[in-house]
């Protein structure tokens, strides 16, 4: 018989309509409100989305059956009810990032904070309906590719001595960190009933991953680097790229639809190597209209060209689309990107600094030297591809509307303006900083870099930007998750405040995004 391994997962949802995913122990037919999919099979994993059409009225409690026996609910646990986003458009989004997956224990909550995606999960198991999100955006380290937790390195010594020793190498070892990830009780039901949509960063694959061609080149020197960006990509199709496209995009993708034919796991390691080599082959980026709002997901890892000298965070093809997306009609932009727009001043002209002396400006010793630093201080935000960092500026401001750019990665939050631009950054859910970490962190990207960084950037007669903006709250270093409230445009940002066993949401800080001057 059947078992669910994760899941369900509430994914797209829109006015009329609503796909759930799930992993299965066995292939099988999965029904969900009479709407049955078959799984189809991928490296010894099973899996399916439930396409739920033409609905006319939020679901007060579905039920999950594999092969017509019942495995959703649990006994005893919350329902999971599918709210649909109204015609008008969401009201509430909640957003952040950067979550590992450790147990809960004191150990572990002196070491990485409380999960405050879990406790997230337990207030809205308690919460009046006006509090719940009709939309999660999780905007990348879903998972950790490159430092499992202890408990998973467990599971990969056991299986292999091969390298990475300490790294995910292979799907299945993949399809494990994600179970790990996903299957925590009170995560699981938070994820069968608030619909998401994600975009991966870095660690999702390997930390830097694509900050330059000298980083790319040394990769693929390694025994085992194209095996695991293989399925590293892969692993991310199935896992999270599926659910963010609606049922009629599914319904068109070639590869899906191969997979479903029993194409298996020749054909998705084949499509996630294209995806690699060939960029412009695939395109992870994708947008959604939720009323008057216009949500897009971008792609600012895999997408980037890394031609020195000419460097852009996204491709010709993939800028095409950012602009076609950014015209189109909307009372305001909703900007998913897993690396901050704006950063800091000082830290934006170091970066600048940077990727001139890596492509030559001082000559070749000082740009050896200078891509040993980029790689070394994490040098590879929008900041570190001054072209697109312009180009994106010039594109904002002809836009002339409200843009909120959703953002992460850097393991403290904050809220940065330019004129109608703002940057909301909240990361992490779950991996703070060290309090020493902390400290250098505020010195250096608030004080030193503050300092130094226009100095650096004028002597390497770099243009200044074509946008003026400033911090205006923050940092805020604890592991947090943000809410953005629309139409009117505030957010705020919670932590956990932990009750033993069972933590709980306190509100770090709110911003009326409009009057924060």
């Amino acid at each position: 018989m059947s078992e669910l391994v994760i899941g369900p997962m509430l994914r797209y949802v829109d006015s009329a309509s609503a796909s759930i995913w799930v992993e299965t122990s066995q292939p099988c037919q999965v029904t969900i409100e009479g709407r049955t999919s078959p799984t189809f099979t991928v490296h010894g994993h099973h899996y399916a989305v439930v396409d739920l059409l033409d609905l006319t009225e939020d679901v007060a409690s579905y039920s999950v059956l594999l092969d017509d026996t019942e495995v959703w609910p649990l006994a005893g646990a919350e329902p999971s009810r599918i709210r649909l986003i109204p015609p008008e458009g969401v009201k509430r989004m909640a957003f952040g990032s950067c979550r590992t997956s450790v147990p809960h224990d004191a150990a572990h909550v002196r070491t990485h904070g409380e999960d405050v995606l879990r406790a997230f999960g337990n207030h809205l198991a308690f919460a009046a309906d006006e509090e719940w999100p009709d939309l999660l955006l999780l905007l990348g380290d879903q998972v950790y590719a490159d430092s499992p937790s202890p408990e998973m390195l467990e599971y990969i010594q056991a299986r292999r001595d091969t390298e990475p020793q300490k790294e995910i190498a292979d799907f299945e070892e993949y399809a494990e960190l994600y179970r790990r990830a996903w299957t925590d009780p009170e995560i699981r039901w938070l994820l069968s009933t608030v619909p998401t949509a994600m975009i991966f960063d870095d660690h999702d694959l390997r930390d830097d991953w694509n900050t330059s061609m000298t980083w790319r080149r040394k990769m693929a020197k390694t025994s085992w680097w194209k095996r695991r960006v293989i399925a590293g990509l892969g692993a991310y199709w199935v896992y999270q790229h599926l659910g963010n496209l609606s049922p009629a995009e599914r319904a068109s993708d070639p590869l899906l639809a191969e997979l479903v034919k029993g194409g298996g796991a020749e054909a998705l390691d084949a499509f996630a190597e294209r995806a690699d080599a060939e960029p412009s082959s695939n395109r992870w980026s994708y947008s959604r209209e939720l009323g008057d709002t216009r949500l897009i997901m971008v792609d600012t890892r895999c997408a980037r060209d890394l031609t020195p000298g000419n460097r852009r965070m996204l491709d010709a093809g993939e800028w095409a689309w950012l602009e076609e997306q950014v015209r189109a009609p909307s009372a305001r932009l909703v900007i998913g990107s897993s690396i901050p727009y704006m950063l800091p001043e000082g830290v934006h002209h170091v970066q600048n600094w940077s990727e001139a002396l890596c492509d030559g400006k001082w000559g070749r010793t000082v740009a050896r030297l200078s891509e040993a630093f980029r790689q070394a201080f994490d040098l590879e935000h929008w900041a570190a591809f001054r072209r697109s960092f312009d180009a994106m500026a010039h594109l904002l401001k002809e836009a002339d509307k409200p843009v909120m750019i959703l953002s992460g990665d850097v393991h403290f939050s904050y809220v940065a303006r330019a004129g109608k631009i703002f940057q909301l950054v909240c990361s992490p859910i779950r991996n703070p900083l060290s309090r020493t970490l902390r400290l250098a962190n505020v010195f250096t990207q608030f004080g030193l870099a503050t300092l130094v960084g226009s100095f650096l950037a004028r002597l390497a007669r770099i243009p200044r930007p074509p946008l003026k903006w400033r911090v205006t709250r923050g940092p805020w270093f604890q592991n947090a998750i943000a809410v953005l409230r629309l139409p009117d445009e505030v957010s705020w940002w919670e932590a956990s405040s932990a009750e033993p066993g069972k933590p709980m949401l306190n509100r770090i800080e709110s911003v009326q995004l409009t009057h924060d001057e």
